[in-house]
């Protein structure tokens, strides 16, 4: 729900008060008693987190298995593949 500013045009006290989005505007000021209370258009609060946090793994790639097997072949080279071979 979100919160509404309010001001009220005799007294100009302000005020801010957490409604519904289907509430009607409050009209009545609760410090000069008079039906002057006109809503006030604000910036908002902003970005608001809740939670416990980000961590690395939240939008990380998962390593696929081709990537794996290329890290075990990675030290390998061509001289070493020929080794494998029984020379008689």
């Amino acid at each position: 729900m979100p919160t509404y500013q309010y001001q009220c045009t005799k007294c100009g006290h302000t005020l801010e008060e957490l409604q519904s989005i289907s509430e009607p505007p409050l009209i009545h000021c609760p410090n000069c008693q008079t039906d002057s209370l006109v809503r006030i258009i604000g910036g908002g609060t902003g970005l608001i987190f809740k939670g416990s946090g980000f961590y690395l793994t939240d939008y990380k790639k998962s390593s696929s298995k081709g990537s794996e097997g290329g890290k075990k072949d990675k030290g390998k080279t061509s001289s070493d593949a020929g080794s494998d071979v029984k020379k008689e």
